[in-house]
């Protein structure tokens, strides 16, 4: 593994708050960084992903905003559910928004599964949020699901190993990709681990694939009625170029569409400064801008 430059380094061992929330009979737990007194940043992992997915991202965007990282329902150190839903992992981020006193409305920024999430969120509460940023999660034409469904087969049977050190390095990323920075995958898969009377295994639940939506995916999207953006990988398999262009019509061509450059689905691994770099340039345009009003709109 190479060594992890400063800019990472000093981003998790940047101290954090850790704070818990019960959200219909759940304890969700979620970090917070930054001044309370700042604007709300509210970052949604992906499937069978956890809170720390986001660790070495929150700290570079504590300058401007107030950033919590939640753990989902049956992920991470959150509680578990005999059932989940997309409609359920959308009440648990806006809990966490009501319970993190936010100063004015927050922005939300989902990954994969966590972009599903947040665009139910912002369809059904919209007017709560100041934004939300979609990353590399597909609504397809016509749109059932996401592949977070048929991805689940791969966290059906979560195995456990003797030592942490063994479970590390069985940890791959889903859907399969190369990851130049092994600094940020051993990270995440440290964070992903628990140690049991039997040995080192995931923390996700295995029940929580698949997760459904009451409806259609495309029916959330049209309905967003708060600023929205798209980011994809240029190189995902996950957001194609056809299925990102389906996404920004179901939006009225009225959403900007970031690709970063050189990255997979798992694409603020890939390219985290970049990531960051292209959310921070979006967020300044909204705090300084008026948003375009929708075709049609009065």
């Amino acid at each position: 593994m190479k060594q992890p430059p400063a800019w990472f380094t000093e981003a998790v061992t940047t101290p954090f708050e850790i704070h818990h929330v019960e959200v219909d009979g759940c304890a969700i737990r979620y970090l917070a960084w930054g001044d309370a007194n700042k604007p709300g940043l509210v970052l949604v992992h992906g499937g069978a992903a956890h809170a720390h997915w986001w660790s070495f991202i929150a700290p570079h965007l504590t300058r401007d905003y107030r950033v919590v990282a939640l753990d989902l329902s049956g992920h991470g150190d959150s509680g578990r559910r005999e059932s989940y839903g997309r409609d359920i992992f959308a009440r648990e981020v806006l809990g966490v928004i009501e319970d993190a006193g936010f100063q004015g409305k927050p922005i939300v920024v989902g990954h994969s599964l966590g972009g599903i999430v947040t665009i139910i969120c912002a369809a059904l509460h919209g007017e709560r949020l100041a934004g939300a940023v979609i990353v590399d999660s597909p609504v397809r034409k016509p749109d059932p699901e996401t592949q977070e469904g048929s991805r689940g087969r791969s966290f059906r049977n979560p195995k456990t190993y003797s030592s942490e050190e063994d479970a590390v390095a069985h940890f791959r990323l889903v859907p399969p990709q190369p990851c130049e920075n092994d600094f940020i995958v051993d990270h995440i898969a440290r964070h992903s681990l628990r140690e049991t009377d039997a040995g080192w295994t995931w923390k996700f639940d295995k029940a929580v694939f698949p997760s459904s939506a009451p409806r259609p995916m495309a029916e959330y999207l049209k309905q967003v009625p708060c600023r929205l953006a798209l980011f994809r990988g240029e190189w995902s398999v996950v957001v194609l170029p056809e299925t990102a262009e389906y996404m920004y019509e179901l939006l009225e061509r009225n959403a900007p569409l970031v690709e970063i450059p050189q990255s997979h689905h798992h694409l603020f691994l890939d390219q985290p400064l970049a990531f960051v770099a292209a959310l921070r340039a979006l967020l300044a345009d909204w705090e300084h801008s008026v948003p375009r009003r929708p075709a049609g709109a009065a």
